[in-house]
């Protein structure tokens, strides 16, 4: 599973990094950015969590892949 953030749409409301901290964080200026070892998702114990701030963004900018994502330098 892939996991993104679209900056185009993100306010900075930061529900992703409150509900979720082990996949995402915020950036400088506030937005929401997801942690660079977690770009790949799961699986992990934490999916559930991950599911949560997919719903508490309030612009839903936050998109999951279910495909596998490619293993760096793949």
């Amino acid at each position: 599973m892939r996991v993104s953030i679209d900056g185009g749409l993100c306010i900075g409301a930061g529900q992703c990094a409150l509900t979720s901290p082990q996949f995402f964080t915020q950036d400088d200026e506030g937005f929401g950015t997801v942690l660079p070892e977690r770009e790949g998702g799961g699986p992990d114990p934490d999916d559930a969590l991950l599911d949560e701030a997919v719903r508490a963004c309030p612009v839903q900018a936050i998109t999951l892949d279910e495909e596998e994502a490619e293993a760096p330098g793949a």
